[in-house]
């Protein structure tokens, strides 16, 4: 530190204002990707190449320090008995803890792993409720077998969070009287009123605390991550920041609305035409925004992230405050405005009381960026398109990798996933991984979330299959595929199993439907045929993907669930049926698709749509009987085939092209 210190006062000095020990702390709570440049334009007057790789090395021993204390969950028991002892001094019988952050994020910041930091498990969905003498963890029907191999069943009960939700689980316990505590800005209203309910039915209350009760007991928390707040160059986003807050504003106005509060982060980095490194795997500043309806902007985010190009960038409409003045300026607006609009399905259920203790008009309205975030424009899609055909290319130098160098069975899980990110690293505008890759080899390859660690580590076992889930962030795109591929001879009962799969996908993919149809329409599509066999899979056929933004983005999906938004034009959307056999092996076969108006059908009455296949990479035809397939599935896979060849074979050098060509030929 000592020697870091003097390396920086060498080379220009500190900004002024800059606590260099305290910056590090912040830095090294943001993602990898952000170290080096971004690092030394926050801290340095006059940042090189050698002040970047020694902070480089400091903030990755911090980095590291704050994973380890996070995910050490042999201090499960200790940490679950400092919460209770908390819960006893603030007078509670009870305590929720929600996966979300104060951004209800998917993917959270190391601060927030609150949930992995007390029990271990590190998916990305679910909630614990912690009583006196009991405890259990909630999640869905993608992390049951995570859940159980993370968790000490001991210490908590591991429960399916929609089979057996929280809200039973919590009023089968508690009596008259008993106060359960949460954090309200880890909840959203929507889910508060469901514990107010199912708690006032046996006479308990809940109770929003002033303070995070885990939080006051870890001791080690790492701060607020600080990443730089990057512009998001027009030649990728295709609409100017002004025009899309001229557009909202317009709906606001019209609305009679005098603002929309603004607390996704993703909406922000859209609307603003900005993008962060606060989240690992998403570009995301951490931030809130007021919008007006005259299409000025209130940016209340940390302005240590705040560079003079931004400040240019954003222009004079575009006022940045510091993220602590944010409640303070909600509530002047709460006491003036006439009715404001905030989505209360998104926004943390401390900001939705803090303005209805105001006296302006509370309207719960959907996030007005959502749909046209979600519809791409022409450049979004066209960047789209070029992204996915680079990530194509990597992904087909792996399966080549995988198809020869792989399947002695001499190479595990994470040689795979690294070797894969290595190909994606190469490719232009590449930024990050879109997620942590999915690496799952055999029975680990049924862990529908599963993340590969040293502990689990397994080898890609001849006679087994390797499911591989992926994707990443480039500037001008988001990517997520899933291929599974047989190491060695698979079994008939493989092969039936991928093939069925498979023709869920390409029934999705073959869809044409009536404007106004949503995807839980689409979702039967995909699982006829397991259905037919007596099979299933627990986790929805398709999320909506953004632009250089979140692999999960609203309101679009397929889904069992039922989901009212229509699929629109422009919207990006994955296609992924499959199948797990626990212990054994998984399947799943993954696409992005484009939501597209379909040409005139002929004697039609009605607009219809269809969906552009995005993804183009070889789909494994050891896996596949011929015989199960239809003559028009059959044509639209040798169809698909010949895309891929197409499109990548120019791309790739000579000894992958001539795999392609075999993996490409028609069946």
């Amino acid at each position: 530190m000592t020697e870091l210190l003097k390396l920086v006062s060498d080379n220009g000095g500190l900004k002024p204002g800059v606590d260099l020990d305290s910056y590090l702390d912040a830095i090294a709570a943001a993602p990898l990707p952000y170290y080096l440049t971004d690092a030394a334009k926050l801290i340095c007057e006059t940042p090189n190449k050698v002040i970047e790789e020694a902070m480089a090395e400091e903030v990755k021993r911090r980095a590291l320090a704050y994973e380890q204390d996070i995910e050490n969950k042999s201090r499960s028991a200790e940490r679950l008995d400092l919460i209770r002892r908390a819960m006893a001094e603030a007078g509670l019988v009870g305590f929720l803890i929600g996966m979300a952050d104060e951004y209800q994020n998917e993917y959270v910041p190391q601060r927030a792993r609150r949930i992995a930091w007390l029990s271990g498990f590190t998916g990305s969905a679910g909630m614990i409720a912690i009583l006196r003498g009991e405890a259990a963890v909630f999640t869905d029907g993608r992390y049951t077998l995570q859940v159980r191999d993370q968790v000490d069943g001991a210490l908590f009960e591991n429960h399916h969070i929609t089979e057996a939700p929280a809200t039973d689980w919590l009023a089968d316990r508690v009596h008259d009287g008993d106060r359960i505590g949460y954090d309200p800005w880890l909840f959203t209203e929507a889910e508060t009123k469901r514990y107010q309910k199912a708690l006032s039915e046996t006479g308990a209350v809940l109770v929003a605390t002033d303070e995070n009760i885990l939080d006051q007991v870890w001791s080690e928390q790492p701060p607020a991550p600080l990443a730089v707040i990057q512009p998001y160059d027009l030649v990728f986003a295709g609409e100017t920041s002004e025009s899309k807050r001229a557009d909202l504003a317009s709906g606001l106005k019209s609305a009679g609305h005098a603002a929309a509060v603004i607390t996704a982060t993703d909406s922000i980095a859209w609307l603003l035409n900005i993008r962060g490194g606060d989240v690992g795997r998403s570009p995301l500043p951490l931030s809130y925004a007021i919008l007006h309806a005259n299409g000025h902007c209130d940016l209340f985010v940390d302005k240590r992230k705040v560079t003079s190009e931004l400040e240019r960038h954003l222009g004079n409409q575009v006022v940045v405050h510091e993220q602590e003045q944010f409640l303070s300026e909600l509530k002047a607006i709460a006491d003036n405005a006439g009715s404001i609009q905030i989505d209360k399905a998104t926004a943390a259920a401390a900001i939705v009381q803090e303005l209805n203790e105001g006296k302006a008009e509370i309207v719960d309205a959907i996030d007005p960026c959502k749909l046209p975030k979600a519809c791409k424009n022409d450049v979004e899609l066209a960047g789209i398109r070029t992204s996915h055909l680079r990530d194509g290319l990597a992904e087909s130098r792996f399966l080549h990798w995988l198809a020869t160098v792989a399947q002695d069975g001499s190479k595990d899980e994470i040689e795979a996933a690294e070797t894969l990110e290595q190909f994606r690293r190469e490719g232009e505008h590449f930024r990050d991984l879109s997620f942590d890759t999915i690496s799952g080899a055999g029975p680990n390859g049924a862990i529908v979330h599963y993340r590969v660690s040293p502990d689990t580590n397994r080898k890609l076992g001849k006679g087994e299959l390797y499911l591989v889930d992926s994707g990443a962030q480039y500037l001008d795109g988001t990517t997520d595929i899933t291929r599974t591929i047989a190491i060695g001879t698979p079994s008939a009962e493989m092969r039936d199993r991928f093939t069925k799969v498979l023709k869920g996908h390409i029934a999705i993919a073959r869809a044409v439907f009536p404007a106004g149809t949503s995807g839980g329409t689409l979702d039967i599509l995909a699982r006829q045929e397991l259905w037919r066999a007596g099979l299933d899979y627990d986790h929805g056929t398709g999320h909506g993907v953004g632009c250089y933004l979140g692999v999960h983005e609203g309101p679009q999906s397929i889904s069992k669930k039922y989901i009212n938004q229509p699929l629109l034009p422009g919207m990006i959307i994955s296609n992924e049926p499959g199948y797990y056999k626990t212990g054994e092996y998984g399947i799943r076969i993954e696409n992005l698709v484009a939501v597209r108006e379909e040409r005139e059908v002929e004697g039609g009455e009605r607009p219809m749509l269809s969906l552009e296949t995005l993804t183009f990479a070889p789909i494994d035809r050891d896996l596949i009987d011929a015989k199960l397939l239809t003559a028009a599935e059959l044509a639209w896979l040798n169809d698909y085939h010949q895309q891929v060849w197409d499109k990548l074979a120019d791309g790739l050098p000579s000894d992958s092209r001539a795999w392609l060509k075999t993996a490409t030929s028609p069946i």
